[in-house]
């Protein structure tokens, strides 16, 4: 199997279960009080999408050149998740009346760390799957 085929499922794979988990029961109380009313339920094609091409993004900026190892993966994808949920973060506080710096910083620590241990779990299983040549 194409070594980046396995790198984008390893990568999705890790991120999807922990993503659900902190948008599902850690940090679920915490944006229905702070922006609850803004809250709707989720559709699946927009979901679906984003995480499909936000794994493509970890794959071209982050973990998918020859030279990646995890450690760089673990910085960059730091990196990656700060610059990507910093954009929506800080565009939804200068647009959205109900947003807060507290939702901000928040969410934009969570994509930091998220996209990090991503990334870098990702790199170590695809490298374990599918050894670079």
């Amino acid at each position: 199997m194409n070594r980046y085929v396995v790198l984008y499922l390893a990568t999705l794979i890790v991120l999807l279960p922990i993503d659900f988990l902190f948008l599902g029961y850690v940090a679920k109380g915490f944006f229905t009080a702070q922006v609850g009313d803004m809250l709707g339920e989720i559709r699946p094609a927009p979901a679906i999408l984003f995480y499909l091409l936000y794994v493509a993004g970890i794959l071209i900026f982050v973990s998918g050149p020859a030279t990646a190892t995890w450690q760089t993966s673990l910085l960059y994808g730091a990196l990656f998740g700060l610059f990507c949920y910093a954009t929506f973060e800080l565009t939804s506080l200068s647009l959205l009346k109900h947003w807060t710096w507290t939702v901000v910083v928040v969410d934009v620590s969570w994509g930091v760390f998220v996209t990090a241990v991503s990334s870098a779990l990702g790199l170590m299983i695809a490298d374990w799957l599918a050894p670079k040549i």
